[in-house]
């Protein structure tokens, strides 16, 4: 329990969801390149949280190693935990549309797949994946359900650092 405490802390959390969200990444990548799955455009709404997460990350974790207060590391867990919250948004709306509940935005036709290592003439109109069809269930989710979990665990344990940090970080002087 110490070591998950001691995870939440300082500058630990935003390394920790910086990769964990790269391996959330490349498992959807995964799944891309050796499942066959090809992504459809929520799919690939859902990875830029990511994305846009580890930017986010690294741009602040070298802003505090110039600058490095406690305020502005409660912040960025903050920041990372509202990061996690879109994420946990973009995902269940997805799962929305696949569970029929909510109406798929425009481009979610599909109309067939897509094989990106086919060259193609880029006249001819390309197809993409259905928004509407999960490939897979586990325990009644689909790969959508499983990231809105996820990123919900991540946005909690986002603020719960930004409470341990701000409640007892090591100053960085002390560290030194």
């Amino acid at each position: 329990m110490d070591f998950v405490r001691s995870l939440l802390k300082d500058w630990k959390w935003p390394l920790v969801a910086m990769t964990l969200s790269a391996l959330m990444l490349a498992a959807a990548h995964a799944f891309e390149t050796f499942g066959g799955l090809a992504p459809c455009p929520l799919c690939l709404r859902q990875r830029e949280v990511y994305w846009a997460l580890i930017a986010m990350t690294v741009t602040g974790l070298v802003l505090w190693w110039l600058i490095p207060k406690r305020r502005f590391l409660v912040a960025l867990n903050v920041m990372i935990g509202l990061a996690f919250i879109v994420g946990v948004i973009v995902a269940f709306y997805h799962a929305g549309v696949e569970w029929g509940l909510l109406p798929p935005p425009e481009g979610c036709s599909g109309e067939g797949p897509i094989d990106p290592l086919v060259i193609r003439d880029f006249n001819e109109p390309m197809h993409v994946p259905s928004c509407t069809d999960a490939p897979f269930y586990i325990l009644g989710l689909s790969m959508a359900g499983w990231n809105g979990v996820i990123a919900g665990v991540m946005a909690v344990a986002s603020f719960v650092a930004a409470g341990a940090t701000w409640r007892g970080a090591v100053r960085p002087e002390e560290t030194a």
